[in-house]
């Protein structure tokens, strides 16, 4: 038995080749597939099925593109209901991959339609080896199961069955591949750590280890982190079939005179990918900015409407491919051009730029202290909050601007400030777009602020890439 893993970075998925001897399977696999490809070939397998645990919500899947450069079947819950061409299994089914027998049980919680592939290496022996679980048992947590509307007590008390009567109930050796870690919003408490055991699990998992059914749920219906918007959609993309990368847009480059008459065109939008330093020296006025250092994709799927076409700002071709890669991960699939040169070349064409001024960590400090009407608005999410901040900063997260502006004076000089200056950046673009003027950025975030001196230390800042961490 082989398992190699491929981990796309911000979103923390995780999909997987399993192979046999000659044959191999690709489970949950990412939309661009093309590594699937290279990887089977180096290893001298062919790719004989492609193997979905549940519908998947943060992200947009492959499977069809893979199907159709491969000609192997999907495998995919019969519950889900898929409208593409599958082999729908169920509680009891089992196929196989050279000497390896996948078993399937139907595995509820996080969704309703999910199951989890167990192993057996018949090489080696009769006991199972190793699960494929998708977002039902991750390390050191457990999948959420609040994203469906009305369903969380529903869902969570399906979960505790799948986890106590069935998966906890496999071989304490046997080993855990779960489709997300560290970084994730399909859990609210992963480890960094990729791969586990049941044992490990069973020992050292915070919500496994509440034994107490009403308790567990309880966890799991309270104090959850806000799911994306994207989320709401995902499942059912997967679910009907993802367009196929090939009848998707092909990028071009624009020059400022035709970008410009571009972004005339009705729902049509700019987002701008570049450093939040960058976006904040000038940048196309009423843009996104998502900087595509910080949790690009997650933030994407999260505030853009996913029905616009896209114009790009980036620092150049290779990065303008690189943010349509990571676009169409969340399904933001319209993206049809980039700003050919960049700012140079906009501002030397004549055309109005924007600009967001930056204030250092000792600037911040010195506004904060002498008491000149500044707003500080906290944008992190609200375990980041509740761990460190500056006194008297107002919190809303980033996303929740885009409503939660009215709430604010337009009056008022606002600072703005998350654990870096990414999420940051992408608040200030937010407000701006809603007519704000007297915007500030914090560049360095709270992690400048702490580092100096002015603030304890952020617990979620020192360990950024631990449990709860949703991106910088």
């Amino acid at each position: 038995m082989f398992v190699h893993q491929f981990f796309v970075p911000g979103l923390a998925h995780s999909s997987y080749l399993l192979g046999g001897t000659t044959n191999c399977a690709i489970i949950d696999p990412q939309r661009d597939v093309q590594l699937y490809l290279d990887a089977a070939k180096g290893m001298g397998m062919t790719i004989t099925q492609i193997i979905q645990t549940h519908l998947h919500a943060d992200f947009v899947s492959g499977h069809l593109d893979l199907a159709q450069l491969t000609g192997a079947p999907i495998i995919a819950p019969r519950s889900a209901r898929c409208d593409f061409p599958h082999q729908p299994v169920a509680e009891g089914d089992s196929f196989r991959i050279d000497d390896l027998e996948l078993r399937v049980l139907e595995t509820p919680g996080h969704t309703p339609e999910h199951v989890t592939y167990v192993v057996i290496d018949h090489a080696r022996g009769p006991e199972p080896v190793s699960i494929f679980c998708g977002d039902t048992l991750f390390v050191g947590d457990v999948g959420r199961p609040d994203l469906f509307p009305g369903m969380a007590l529903e869902l969570a008390t399906k979960l505790y069955g799948s986890l106590n009567d069935k998966l906890l109930k496999l071989p304490p050796f046997c080993e855990v591949y779960p489709a997300h870690g560290a970084g994730s919003l399909c859990g609210r408490a992963m480890g960094a750590k990729r791969t586990s055991t049941i044992g490990y699990e069973q020992r050292y998992n915070g919500s496994v280890t509440i034994v107490d059914q009403q308790q567990f749920i309880a966890s799991l219906t309270s104090e959850m982190p806000a799911a994306p918007d994207h989320f709401s959609r995902c499942s059912e993309i997967n679910r009907r079939g993802p367009a196929l990368a090939g009848s998707l847009p092909v990028l071009r480059p624009f020059v400022a005179r035709q970008f410009s008459q571009e972004l005339q065109q009705p729902g049509t939008l700019v987002l701008d990918v570049r450093g939040y330093e960058a976006f904040g020296g000038q940048h196309v006025p009423g843009s996104y900015h998502i900087d595509i250092g910080g949790n690009f994709s997650t933030f994407a799927g999260w505030v853009l409407p996913p029905d616009q076409r896209v114009l790009l700002v980036t620092e150049d071709p290779q990065q303008a491919q690189q943010a349509v890669t990571m676009l169409r991960r969340v399904g933001v699939d319209q993206v049809v051009g980039y700003l050919e040169g960049g700012l140079f070349e906009w501002a030397k064409a004549g055309f109005a730029s924007g600009h967001v001024p930056q204030l250092s960590a000792p600037e911040l400090q010195q506004r904060v202290s002498c008491g000149d009407g500044l707003l500080l608005v906290d944008v992190r999410a609200k375990r980041e909050f509740e761990g460190a901040h500056v006194e008297g900063a107002l919190h809303i997260p980033s996303p929740e601007l885009r409503t939660r502006h009215v709430e604010l004076d337009r009056e008022r000089d606002i600072a703005l400030v998350c654990s870096t200056g990414h999420r940051s950046s992408l608040a200030a673009s937010l407000l701006m777009q809603q007519g704000f003027t007297r915007v500030w950025n914090v560049a360095g975030g709270m992690t400048g602020f702490n580092a100096a001196g002015f603030a304890p230390e952020c617990p979620l800042c020192v360990v950024p890439h631990g449990p709860r961490f949703i991106g910088k």
